[in-house]
């Protein structure tokens, strides 16, 4: 191959692009992304980086002189809007296109679509850098926050918001935060934790109207007749895969680009990784897309071997973090609402849960508590039941007991 392209100046798109070189691939490497800044992390957007303030150089995954020092090619602010997997060809926003013999694709996710009734002066969303800079320079002038969404984003920012002193209220239709990922146990635990720090959480909520006021604000009516005046909103509609550029491609797609185990796509030449690849993980025996930051870091590293020959096949724990105020969360496996739940330990410091499905540990969720999340781990990679945990003593001590925090 004398051309590999990778769509997506992502976490995934570099972690592939850096593993081909590291693989001793001496063609070319060019990396694509339809934003101007150099490739960067997203986790802290929504935290650290929103707390003190949008530094894009602290952000990046590498500097410059990085890809200038591995001869990775970056053609940064360009979109790709087509490919065509006959002629090998990737077509630009800009009219021109790009010659591949091998292809990663890794545009991850985007916004679902904001709902017409709530673009407002003053409703922003959160996903990129500069998206995250005018939510900062918004907040620091801002007294009322109101997020639509207690999803993960959701709360962080609520979170990162309280501590800037703002006045917060997190609005959302689940009976709980986070529900729709962990059932509303866990949800009530968090939602404990953020009300002790002044959020006001307004669940099973339904916005009947939302409408800019000639004084600068905005006025959100609920169903229950509560009117909310708030300088600024966050609305977290969601997130898609960002696919519409391969809908004639010929590529297989469904809830995400469809790959093997090995995650190939159905045309030769061409891998996915990151949040955007759906694949079928041997370890659980399912079709899954994750998204999150350690696989797109292992898919693309995983990607590239794939694309250079190797006929593995990428099997993985998945695993997920989400920090707000002192709750430093820890998910690890596929917990699902269908699971069986199991509260291992639960106090005002920490929360430890075992998810299951048919006796056999699917998932986990630790809240300040690293061991039991170590643990629990190996349990899952092991096929282990709930029941035969060699530990399960350990996992029941006090809070208080643990070494270290995540």
């Amino acid at each position: 191959m004398k051309r590999i392209l990778v769509i997506g100046a992502s976490l995934a798109g570099v972690s592939a692009a850096e593993e081909l070189r590291a693989q001793g691939y001496e063609g070319e490497v060019v990396l694509l992304g339809a934003e101007r800044h150099l490739p960067y992390t997203r986790p802290p957007l929504s935290k650290d980086a929103l707390l003190k303030g949008i530094d894009p150089t602290a952000l990046q995954l590498r500097d410059q002189g990085w890809y200038v020092e591995r001869e990775i090619e970056l053609r940064l602010g360009h979109r790709a809007v087509g490919l065509d997997t006959k002629r090998r060809e990737v077509r630009l926003a800009n009219e021109t296109s790009l010659e591949y013999d091998g292809l990663v694709i890794a545009t991850g996710l985007t916004h679902r679509p904001m709902p017409p009734a709530l673009r407002l002066r003053h409703a922003h969303q959160l996903r990129t850098l500069d998206e995250a800079g005018r939510l900062s320079t918004a907040l620091a002038e801002a007294r009322h926050l109101v997020i639509i969404g207690a999803g993960f984003i959701g709360l962080e920012t609520a979170a990162t918001a309280r501590l800037l002193g703002l006045d917060v209220t997190v609005l959302d239709v689940a009976d709980q935060p986070m529900s729709r990922a962990f059932g509303s146990q866990i949800g009530s635990w968090f939602a404990r934790r953020h009300e002790l720090a002044g959020v006001r959480l307004l669940l099973s909520a339904s916005i009947v109207s939302a409408y800019d006021e000639p004084d600068g604000t905005t006025t959100i009516r609920l169903a229950t007749g509560e009117v909310l005046r708030a300088d600024c909103c966050l609305v977290g509609t969601g997130s898609v895969t960002n696919t519409d550029w391969l809908a004639d491609s010929g590529v297989d797609l469904g809830d995400g680009v469809l790959c093997d185990p090995t995650l190939a796509t159905n045309v030769p030449g061409v891998v996915a990784a990151g949040d955007i690849a759906r694949w079928n993980n041997q370890l659980f025996g399912e079709s899954m897309r994750v998204e999150h930051w350690t696989n797109a870091v292992e898919q693309g590293v995983h990607a590239a071997s794939r694309l250079l020959g190797s006929p593995d096949p990428f099997a993985s724990v998945p695993f997920f973090w989400t920090d707000q105020f002192d709750a430093k969360l820890r998910c690890v496996g596929r917990p699902s609402l269908n699971d069986d739940v199991e509260i291992l330990r639960q106090d005002d410091a920490s929360l430890v849960a075992a998810f299951s499905r048919g006796g056999r540990i699917s998932g986990a969720v630790c809240v300040n508590a690293p061991r039991e999340m170590a643990q629990l781990r190996r349990a899952i990679a092991e096929r282990r039941t709930v029941a035969d945990l060699s530990q399960r003593a350990a996992l029941t001590t006090p809070a208080g007991s643990a070494s270290a925090t995540a």
